[in-house]
């Protein structure tokens, strides 16, 4: 089984800094998860969606 090419991070959606994922489940009013792509993969179409 392959490796995946994303990977999660946590971003505030007021002012678009990084946080940790621990705190953007914390506080899902203000934050979301966002996967983003390795290097070297760029697209990720294919990828499953984030899962609890």
């Amino acid at each position: 089984m392959s490796a995946r090419k994303t990977f999660d991070v946590g971003r505030d959606s007021r002012s678009g800094q990084f946080v940790t994922v621990a705190q953007a489940e914390a506080r899902p009013d203000n934050t979301a998860v966002v996967r983003i792509p390795k290097s070297g993969y760029g697209d990720t179409k294919g990828e499953p969606s984030r899962r609890k």
